[in-house]
């Protein structure tokens, strides 16, 4: 095929979390033009307003702000209209919310319509009510919904999207970015990457490295996140005394979660359903310690039970299974040489189930097949 205008549609101009869409944005083919702004885009690829008409701008923050009304027309009327100026082939949604909202936009411009679905959009109960009938009319029209986990792809067929139009593949890894490491030398170093939310309970990993501390008092762990469970996780810290023991980073830049990376023995991660629903997709911190080949202990939860074969390229413990958690951290703890063996093995499984490469052929594919199934 020629080469084509694609439309990038995502929540947010910028979040330190959001790696898998960059690597969206940054490889994908395409003249890409990108759009942000919240579950409708409300800035263009410049940076300007969708909306040009000062007296509509009004109309829509009326509409969203005083009536928080899902559906409005004078912002759907200015997508459609960008897509038909902009001569767009095809529009690439990151995230359910996102592309449930744009549907309308997308048939009035006549335009095809694939939709990158991530976790939350399909697992937290309050937003997959809030969005059914957006959902429902999405399901029907979209060429190509993406989950990027079995359990998510089950979930999205048992909300009433069609099997047919359903693909499997989760966020992948730039595995010549995390290269195999030597973690031969380590020390019992333990990292932990991921944001202070529920669904990643923060608490429960260092709970677990108390008890891994009892076992081996010289063993270390770093966490790197930010969130609304930040200072619970701060406390717990300090109430078990392992202010020594554990250091918290904060939010790190790419090349200091790297340094982190080359220091570390094991990753470890507490996924859990939260109490509102919301699960995991495929953690990518996951896809990206398993490519360096560091060895991990995590929980049998959404896509983490595909990205770690368990007992074979790393642990998977059952949701809130703290103390086997500090089993298997206590044995890896123990001996490194099981730690490089779990390692090498990981980044093995990684590298042939997903480099990024082969993900965003599989996305590539699907973006040309809409638009070719449009043209017909």
């Amino acid at each position: 095929m020629e080469q084509f205008n694609l439309c990038i549609i995502k929540p947010n101009k910028d979040s330190f979390s959001e790696t898998f869409v960059r690597e969206h944005i940054e490889r994908l083919p395409g003249n890409k033009k990108v759009l942000y702004g919240g579950v409708f885009p409300v800035y263009d690829h410049e940076g300007k307003y969708l909306i040009r008409s000062p007296f509509g701008l009004l109309s829509y923050l009326i509409q969203k702000k005083i009536f928080n009304k899902l559906e409005i027309n004078v912002r759907t009327n200015a997508l459609a209209k960008y897509l038909t100026e902009q001569k767009i082939d095809v529009v690439f949604a990151e995230y359910g919310m996102v592309g449930a909202s744009v549907t309308e936009a997308c048939q009035m411009a006549g335009l095809p319509l694939v939709i990158h679905y991530h976790g939350a959009d399909v697992h937290h109960r309050e937003t997959a009510a809030l969005y059914h009938n957006l959902y429902q009319k999405a399901f029907k029209y979209a060429s190509g919904l993406i989950a990027v986990s079995g359990d998510m792809a089950r979930a999205l067929i048992a909300m009433g999207a069609p099997a047919e139009k359903v693909t499997t593949a989760s966020c992948g890894v730039d595995t010549s970015a995390f290269p195999l490491l030597d973690i031969s030398k380590t020390g019992r170093t333990f990292l932990a990457i991921g944001r202070f939310v529920k669904k990643k309970s923060p608490t429960s990993v260092i709970k677990a490295f108390k008890l891994v501390i009892d076992k081996f008092p010289d063993a270390t762990l770093a966490m790197v996140g930010t969130g609304p469970l930040a200072d619970e996780v701060s406390a717990l810290v300090t109430e078990l005394k392992l202010e020594k023991s554990v250091t918290l980073y904060g939010g790190l830049k790419a090349d200091q979660v790297k340094a982190l990376f080359a220091k570390a023995r094991c990753f470890v991660q507490h996924s859990v359903t939260a109490p509102d629903g919301d699960m995991e997709g495929t953690p990518v911190t996951i896809l990206e310690a398993g490519s360096s080949g560091l060895a991990i202990v995590s929980t049998q939860h959404a896509g983490i039970k595909e990205a770690v074969i368990n007992g074979e390229t790393g642990y998977l413990v059952p949701e809130h299974d703290i103390e086997g958690m500090a089993g298997y951290m206590i044995k890896i703890a123990a001996d490194v040489n099981l730690s490089v063996e779990l390692g090498k093995k990981e980044a093995a499984h990684i590298r042939e189930n997903y480099d990024i490469n082969s993900r965003i052929n599989t996305i590539t594919k699907l973006l040309k097949q809409a638009i070719a199934n449009n043209r017909t």
